[in-house]
């Protein structure tokens, strides 16, 4: 500790800084611990907790290592029937307030696992914390180790604890298998940290929810998995669950585009002709990107963009082609920019 932090102390309780105040506690918290005293870091961490300092329902808190989620003005997600079920399970779980409140959500980038956590929080009505794994990893041998305790005791003494959920996005940043890690030992360490930490947490604190996500479910470490109370497979969406999704997308952006047409027949066609649909991160990406690169001059254009992103370049697809996929004349009139005499005149040519 370094004679700045006294200072900085001094200084924010005359200024009445209680949110500095609270930091610089936490820092000096953490520096105890780093020496092995953590009795100390322990006993200043108390008071911090019992001076209401450290409460995670003012909106300004903010530690190194938990940073608040805003999750103001979501609107409903739209997700399958299976994993809106697990969703309604886990709300009944953490109501029971019987311990169950350690989850994994799993399932491919885009899937809509850290979405789910932010409706999780919501529908709790409680506030949404995340761990920033930026600042948790470190360089130095040992000290991620030493950071993620820090980051358990932070979460341990964190008051009113039935009121929050903290997010673990990705993971397997830091949690892989131990067995295919490049650097065994090291990764070996830090995993039977979280093992533990997890296991103490279990024991002091049964209303706090975790909720972890990972993308590479198949390289996540199994005793891990054990510690969960359920894991949720996010890999669940069926084709027309993904037009639905992209249904959703498109009323909700085209309302803010000024003369474009809305088409929601021949959106969805085209989706349905797509013969693979990304899942709805990437989805909403590009029917974002197909309005808001589409040509002022041409109300449709953003369904050509969408064409091209989906199913394959237009420019490069014959009239009789479209007709054979379905497309009607006027469709075709759409995605192409023709006339529909034009269009007319070259499928008759072609016949």
């Amino acid at each position: 500790m370094k004679k700045q932090n006294v200072l900085n102390l001094i200084k924010y309780h005359v200024e009445k800084n209680e949110n500095a105040f609270r930091n610089e506690a936490l820092i000096i918290a953490r520096y105890f611990d780093s020496i092995g005293d953590e009795q100390l870091a322990e006993y200043i961490m108390s008071l911090i907790a019992e001076s209401n300092l450290y409460t995670p329902q003012s909106s300004d808190f903010e530690s190194e290592f938990l940073k608040q989620i805003d999750i103001r003005g979501m609107e409903p997600l739209n997700l399958p029937i299976a994993i809106t079920e697990d969703i309604k399970g886990i709300i009944n779980a953490i109501n029971h307030n019987i311990g169950i409140n350690k989850f994994l959500f799993e399932g491919s980038p885009g899937s809509g696992k850290t979405e789910a956590a932010k409706q999780v929080t919501r529908l709790l009505d409680r506030t949404l914390f995340y761990v920033d794994f930026d600042n948790l990893i470190d360089s130095k041998l040992g000290q991620t180790n030493k950071n993620i305790t820090s980051v358990f005791n932070e979460i341990n003494s964190i008051p009113n604890s039935n009121k929050v959920v903290i997010l673990f996005d990705e993971i397997d940043v830091i949690a892989l298998d131990r067995v295919s890690s490049n650097d065994v030992r090291e990764m070996g360490r830090v995993t039977s940290t979280i093992l533990r930490e997890l296991d103490r947490l279990t024991d002091l604190n049964k209303e706090i929810v975790i909720i972890a996500t990972t993308n590479l479910f198949s390289k996540f470490d199994k005793a891990l998995t054990r510690r969960f109370d359920a894991i949720i497979n996010f890999d669940r969406y069926s084709k027309e669950d993904l037009i639905e999704v992209g249904e959703f997308y498109f009323s909700s952006y085209i309302k803010n585009f000024k003369g474009v047409a809305k088409d929601t027949r021949l959106f969805r066609k085209i989706l349905n002709l797509a013969p693979h649909l990304p899942y709805p991160g990437e989805l909403k990406n590009i029917i974002k990107t197909s309005l808001a690169f589409s040509d002022v001059n041409y109300e449709h254009d953003y369904l050509k963009r969408l064409y091209n992103s989906l199913i394959g370049n237009l420019n490069k697809t014959d009239i009789s082609q479209l007709y054979d996929m379905g497309f009607t004349v006027r469709e075709i009139e759409k995605l192409t920019g023709e006339s529909k005499s034009a269009v007319s005149r070259k499928l008759s040519k072609e016949d």
